[in-house]
């Protein structure tokens, strides 16, 4: 596998701007992982370049790179540089980091893990059956099967704007990456607990409807019992889209217990005031709450 990368600076993208979010600057990376240049990863850079261990943010089954910009605006805000130690994931995402802090615990290379709807055993979608046919279905009837995950009933106007955004996103997404992507969600396989034991984690879900199952949801919690709970009453699959003030404050919270050591993901002469703005965002949440 060869690496190459092109990079740039940009403001946010197009489809960020449709959501009247502030001006900001990133790099966007596209990095080549194929000989014949098949194969290119889109990495949005954010942040203070000082800081060694980013927050990396793995997009679900029918994300893209951009579909967490309100982490990446918030976040980066606040000295947070987002981009490899600490993990955010989502769904499928999610999935993927676990598998990766157990491939690398020898050699340790993830030292946090913030897991978001996610999951631990592919089995729970029953179609590993089905994993291998992905390849030689066209692409709308694998848009077809991402979307009948989707909420279908009534929701909320934020959610129903998440639900736009990531329909947008799968629609930007070709047969190929769609192939890739539900065969590595549907083929058996599943997370070795113990050879990730000593790794911090918040697991991050939501009370009301997901794809994600209950038994799913408890499985996570037997696996980590040691794991800090995020709950959010609400926010479907896409938390981090239309419930973002609340996944940006657990983010930081997690996060926390960092500070001032070598693997803080934020800026030294920020920390004061991003703790401040994590006591208010706790306060609000709570008053909410009762």
């Amino acid at each position: 596998m060869t690496l190459q990368m092109a990079s740039s600076t940009h403001t946010q993208p197009e489809v960020w701007g449709r959501n009247k979010m502030p001006y900001t600057e990133f790099i966007l990376l596209m990095i080549i992982v194929d000989d014949d240049d098949s194969k290119i990863w889109s990495l949005y850079d954010a942040g203070p370049r000082n800081i060694r261990c980013p927050l990396i943010f793995l997009p679900p089954v029918s994300g893209t790179a951009d579909v967490f910009f309100r982490q990446i605006l918030a976040l980066t805000g606040w000295g947070y540089r987002v981009i490899a130690v600490h993990l955010f994931g989502a769904s499928l995402g999610g999935f993927l980091a676990q598998k990766f802090a157990e491939y690398t615990h020898k050699s340790p290379r993830v030292h946090s893990l913030i897991l978001c709807n996610s999951f631990s055993d592919t089995s729970i979608f029953n179609q590993t059956w089905t994993a291998n046919s992905f390849w030689l279905m066209p692409s709308f009837m694998l848009k077809k099967i991402v979307l009948g995950n989707f909420s279908s009933g009534p929701v909320d106007p934020m959610m129903a704007d998440a639900i736009d955004f990531m329909v947008d996103r799968l629609e930007s997404l070709g047969q190929s990456e769609l192939a890739s992507r539900l065969t590595l969600n549907c083929q058996n396989s599943y997370v070795e607990p113990h050879k990730i034991r000593d790794i911090p984690v918040t697991i991050m879900d939501v009370f009301d409807q997901s794809a994600l199952s209950t038994e799913a949801k408890e499985e996570m919690y037997k696996l980590y019992p040691n794991a800090r709970r995020a709950h959010l009453k609400t926010g479907g699959n896409f938390p981090y889209l239309c419930r973002s003030a609340e996944v940006n404050l657990y983010v930081q919270i997690h996060l926390l217990q960092f500070h001032g050591t070598k693997y803080a993901a934020i800026d030294p002469s920020m920390v004061s005031a991003e703790e401040l703005e994590v006591q208010k965002g706790s306060l609000s949440i709570g008053q909410e709450e009762q």
